[in-house]
């Protein structure tokens, strides 16, 4: 496979093509109107990962889990592999299809391996997403992944550090709850903390089944 350099802010242009279902939109910038400084190898179809040439860090974020606690991001995710979604559990079809395909995967680990996996949905829309609200649909999914929910402004700040565009969410004139959101999945691995590799909603449980022992390992995929 040819290999090509691009930088963050050309793959998500592209992506934002994609990302409608959620009301999602990948195109994020900083305070100067740049995208985050870090670029991506390869020319990976849509339902592989990408592997970026500058990795992201993991941000600095202390939300409330499903249990009414405050969880440290930096800390309690140290030295552990980490897969990092933002999204919310009235969305129709992206959030829950992601994190089904992550927990199809993840029944595959062995326990150790398991044991290690930290899975972290960081939701977009906290007004709604109480911690009672978004334990059990977390653990529909799967009962070791992790929920934070807390101040919209902290969460806003933190995804754009990852290149992740997120905006309030609104009720349309139908009723529905409409929380726009990149749709990203970050890997950071356990060797430096650093998210080495970018997940869209292409990608299927059977990439991520092949991805994650070595994630796991602090290996790229």
């Amino acid at each position: 496979m040819r290999t090509r350099t691009i930088r963050t802010g050309l793959l998500c242009a592209a992506l934002a093509l994609t990302l409608a279902a959620c009301g999602s939109d990948d195109g994020s910038t900083d305070d100067t109107g740049e995208s985050p400084a870090a670029e991506v190898s390869g020319a990976q179809a849509e339902d592989e990962g990408t592997v970026l040439d500058t990795p992201f860090a993991k941000p600095e974020l202390v939300l409330t889990d499903t249990e009414g606690q405050p969880y440290d991001l930096v800390a309690e995710t140290a030295g552990h592999p980490t897969l990092l979604y933002f999204g919310y559990t009235n969305c129709p079809d992206i959030c829950p299809l992601t994190m089904s395909n992550i927990a199809v995967a993840a029944t595959t680990l062995t326990p150790e391996q398991r044991a290690e996996l930290r899975v972290v949905f960081v939701t977009t829309d906290p007004e709604r997403d109480t911690p009672e609200s978004l334990g059990p649909w977390l653990a529909a999914q799967d009962p070791e992944f992790i929920g934070l929910t807390g101040d919209f402004a902290d969460i806003e700040a933190a995804a754009r550090t990852l290149g992740v565009a997120i905006e309030p969410s609104y009720e349309d004139d139908n009723g529905d709850i409409v929380s726009t959101h990149g749709t990203q999945v970050l890997a950071f691995l356990p060797t430096d903390d650093q998210a080495h590799v970018i997940y869209t909603e292409g990608v299927t449980a059977e990439t991520f089944e092949r991805d994650l022992p070595l994630l796991i390992d602090g290996e790229l995929p």
